[in-house]
Order: structure tokens, then sequence, then C-alpha cells
């Protein structure tokens, strides 16, 4: 069986959100259109208390997009997004969501940041999304969404590391940075991804 994985595509990540992707807006039809080609559909959603730490605004004398060491891992310091109950964190009413079956909400951990929708950056928990697919008998992933060269990324890395089969949508993402996005893709094709 085969499954979507829409990531994050809330209010903070559309133009004129907090931590806004350029032209991010554009890829939502293509994202509703594509959705009648999957058995199963899933979302995500960055879900962050306001006490976040990969917020610049709680660290005292530290910039956004800084980056830090935080519980031993790089971290980049975000604007304050996708917070808890916030509109910002909403799925984008644009969004076709009667056919996704879950949502897995992710980042709620104050002290660790989770791009990925299986895992936090240190793989320390799971968010259950492999164990879902897999009770669901998915032996392939397209992931979709926001931002590409972030959670896009990172949940597509992930699915591969699961065992799945996994692409990324071209189409239905878009990067913050165009550049960094060119180098993670050959990095995931390198690790067995492909891009449709």
């Amino acid at each position: 069986m085969k499954a979507l994985i829409i990531v994050d595509v809330q209010y903070d990540f559309l133009p004129e959100g907090a931590l806004a992707v350029a032209k991010g807006d554009e890829i939502i039809p293509v994202i509703n259109c594509i959705q009648k080609d999957y058995d199963l559909i899933v979302a995500t959603q960055d879900w962050h208390p306001n006490n976040h730490k990969s917020f610049a605004s709680q660290h005292v004398d530290k910039l956004t997009f800084d980056v830090i060491e935080l519980n031993g891992l790089q971290q980049v310091l975000w604007p304050d997004h996708c917070i808890q109950g916030s509109y910002g964190a909403e799925l984008s009413e644009k969004l076709e969501t009667d056919r996704v079956e879950a949502i897995f909400r992710k980042g709620m951990d104050p002290e660790i940041d989770s791009y990925s929708g299986f895992y936090d950056n240190g793989r320390r928990k799971n968010t259950g999304l492999a164990g879902y697919l897999k009770d669901r008998q998915v032996t392939e992933v397209h992931v979709c969404g926001l931002a590409a060269d972030y959670c896009v990324f990172y949940t597509a890395m992930d699915a591969l590391d699961e065992g799945f089969k996994t692409s990324i949508v071209s189409k239905a993402t878009k990067a913050i940075d165009k550049g960094a996005f060119i180098e993670k893709k050959n990095e995931f094709v390198q690790k067995g991804g492909s891009l449709l």
C-alpha cells in the first residue's frame, strides 16, 4: 500500500506566517490534486509549547537563526512558531483534509526540536507514525509539504530508515533555502530515495 505524508502545511510556514516559506501556499492545490492517487493519507503538525527551547526568544543574547548546542545537539534558533492552540499552528483551511486519516504532532517536548514526522532530532522518542503505517501494511510513502529542506527532508530520510520505499513529491514542496535543498536532495537520492 502507498501512503502520502503531508508535512506541516500550517499557517506559520505559509506567506505572512512567523516562519514563512516563500510561495509555500503554491503547493496546496498540488497536494489537494494528488490525494486521489493514495490509499492512505496522513499529516504531521508542528505543535510547540510556547517555551520551546528552539525559539530564539527563549535565549538571552541570541538572535533568530543563530545556531547553538541544545542538549548535545546542534540547534537553529527559530522565531516563535506553531505554538499549540495558536492560529499559526493550524493546518491551512485551503488544504483538503477529509481523507487525512491521522495527524501526528511533533515538537511538543520543549527540550528538543523535531523536524521529522517520525522522530525528534535526537531520535530519543518516536511519534508512532512508523508503527501506524506498518500496521496499515504501507510499503511505500510519498512525502510533501513544508519545508522541503527541513521537515520534508528529515521525514523522508527517516522513512527510508524505517524500510519504506520513499519519494519526495518535488512539485508539492518548497524549500526555505533552495541551495541547501539541492545538497539534501542528493543525499536523499544517494540513500535510496527518489524524486517525483
